[in-house]
């Protein structure tokens, strides 16, 4: 019999339940007095993980098999629509695949253990024929001829693009319409079976319900993982980046850009990887974020529109740093943006603006634990990065002027930043 262990940070006033289920699945129960509740459950498994050994096999999969795997499994062998079990209960179901995850979700105000039971049993049971790929084929490669008119998707990729010359973050999470067409239900069953193992997923849910309910329909759906470990295998990725400039000329008004900033210091895990999370968006804020004077004169110049923005995204063997939004003068507003880098360089961080930004940062973290959705998201997040949500705030409250400092120095290096454009036909 599984046993939760309580995880409490006083100081934020959190706390969630935790146990590894007899199945071998990490379970975790936050309990929130919310009118909504949420639960994800998701797998270690994202765009990126196209190449793997296991049991002394090496394989390769196809592009795009990951958000194919995604769509598929919402087919069930009955024949009903799994949307339709979840509407029947009031719940609302949705999954979403990124470069290093795959996450299915409900969210409901009622019935919460009805639509988690629908959750468990879906995802655990996948069903692949070969006709039923064929139709997936066509309906994926329409998706995928429509992102490739999408703009904002289209600078997000073409920034990955000119940022890594051979990592697969730089592939579509969709794949292309060539390499979709190499699947078949033999390599869907094939990644399903190595990475949705449930020892390699995990298990969030948010909301008004007790943590036996959730043990129960765990026990009653679940059962024991094999033991295996996949090693995932990435390309050597050199520091310089691929290309320093790259544009797309699509049906835009105004033109949009995206300032990539790539960060060389990979991999790492756990408070490593939340700690230089911390750092990069503090440093990011403080040159960027709307209270900054780079941002005052972008605007009131009329270079930007409100639009404008920054972050980094923190993933174990890839990160890098966007900031974009629309410019008439893109080139510019690029120009401007590595005058300011350089001008810190000079000049360092203000003591006062740092320990102002650094508290807005820590309150902002603190409001997430509002949102049952949030809360879930974000958790399952860390939990696949081998960190605890819980600790955040205190990693955010342990960084200092010198550490921002000197990961500023080493990271904001102008050989490892590229421009991305897409322009009005």
């Amino acid at each position: 019999m599984s046993e939760f262990i309580l995880k409490e940070n006083k100081a934020i006033d959190e706390k969630y339940y935790y146990t590894c289920h007899k199945s071998g699945l990490p379970v975790y129960v936050i309990p929130k007095n919310h009118g909504t509740g949420y639960a994800v459950f998701g797998t270690n498994f994202g765009s990126v993980d196209n190449h793997f050994s296991c049991g002394g096999k090496e394989t390769v999969l196809p592009d795009g098999i990951a958000h194919f795997l995604e769509h598929k499994l919402f087919e069930n062998e009955d024949g009903i629509d799994t949307f339709k079990k979840y509407a029947e209960y009031g719940a609302s179901a949705n999954a979403y695949t990124s470069s290093d995850k795959t996450v299915y979700l409900f969210s409901a105000t009622e019935n919460m253990k009805e639509s988690l039971a629908i959750l468990l049993d879906f995802v655990t049971h996948p069903y692949f024929t070969d006709e039923t790929v064929a139709k997936e084929q066509g309906i994926i490669g329409q998706e995928i001829r429509m992102y490739d008119d999408n703009p904002g998707w289209r600078l997000y990729f073409n920034t990955l693009t000119a940022l890594y010359h051979n990592h697969p973050a730089r592939i579509d999470t969709a794949g292309t319409v060539e390499t979709i067409a190499e699947i078949t239900p033999e390599t869907l069953y094939e990644a399903y079976n190595t990475f949705y193992n449930l020892r390699n997923m995990a298990l969030v849910v948010c909301g008004n319900i007790d943590p036996d309910t959730v043990l129960s329909v765990c026990d009653e759906y679940l059962k024991e993982a094999p033991v295996i470990s996949p090693e995932r295998i990435f390309p050597d990725e050199p520091e310089s980046v691929y290309q320093k400039e790259i544009s797309q000329k699509l049906s835009v008004s105004m033109p949009l850009f995206a300032v990539g900033i790539k960060d060389t210091k990979q991999p790492e895990t756990g408070r490593t990887l939340a700690k230089k999370q911390a750092e990069y968006e503090i440093i990011l804020e403080l040159i960027f974020g709307k209270a900054s004077p780079l941002y005052t004169r972008l605007y009131e110049s009329g270079l930007i529109n409100s639009a404008f923005s920054s972050g980094y995204e923190a993933h174990t063997n890839f990160g890098f740093c966007e900031i974009s939004g629309y410019s008439s003068q893109p080139d510019k507003v690029y120009n401007e943006i590595l005058a300011e880098i350089e001008k810190y360089k000079e000049s360092g961080f203000d003591k006062e603006d740092f320990e102002r930004v650094k508290r807005v940062f820590y309150a902002s973290n603190i409001r997430s634990f509002n949102s049952t959705e949030e809360i879930a998201n974000e958790f399952i997040s860390y939990v696949f990065k081998d960190f605890d949500m819980l600790d955040y705030p205190e990693v955010i409250s342990s960084v200092t002027l010198e550490d921002i400092t000197k990961r500023f120095n080493n990271s904001f290096i102008e050989e490892h930043i590229v421009l991305s454009k897409i322009l009005p036909l």
